[in-house]
């Protein structure tokens, strides 16, 4: 196996975060026309078709820090799209759903902005497709690996 130098990575990392912000821009601006923010449609798009979740799931499933994710509650809370519950056997544990407003709202965005990705995949081929894909998921394998390593390294 060839070595791996420090330059080698950088276009790889440069490549990546610029794949990233483009697909930020154009997913967010179409998210702006439906009247909501990327948090807010990541929080809606998560909750849609499940019963529900705890905060601490919906943290963990959605692109949102826990810090800005509270605030994204309580706006949709506000707009009556999300529900809060307490959880009897776990006081500390919130339980968030869709109100039947927000899974309308989720009925009419979610496939609206599905639509809306497609076509900037249209001209693209399915073997392109799974080869992204599959190069995607090896990539998220080895920094979930360097992750891990680092978590057991500092226990």
């Amino acid at each position: 196996m060839d070595t791996v130098y420090k330059t080698d990575v950088l276009p790889v990392i440069r490549e990546l975060v610029r794949a990233f912000q483009a697909f930020e821009q154009y997913s967010a601006r179409h998210v702006r026309e439906l009247g909501l923010t990327p948090p807010q449609f990541d929080v809606i798009a998560t909750l849609g078709n499940t019963p529900g979740m705890s905060c601490k799931e919906l943290s963990e499933k959605t692109l949102i820090t826990k810090g800005t994710l509270t605030g994204v509650i309580d706006r949709l809370a506000e707009k009556g799209v999300v529900t809060r519950q307490e959880r009897p056997e776990d006081r500390r544990s919130v339980f968030l759903s869709l109100t039947s407003a927000g899974e309308e709202l989720f009925r009419q965005v979610f496939p609206a902005h599905c639509d809306y990705m497609h076509q900037a995949f249209s001209h693209c081929s399915r073997d392109q497709l799974q080869l992204w894909s599959n190069q995607l998921a090896g990539l998220k394998a080895v920094l979930n690996q360097a992750l891990e390593k680092q978590e057991n390294e500092s226990t």
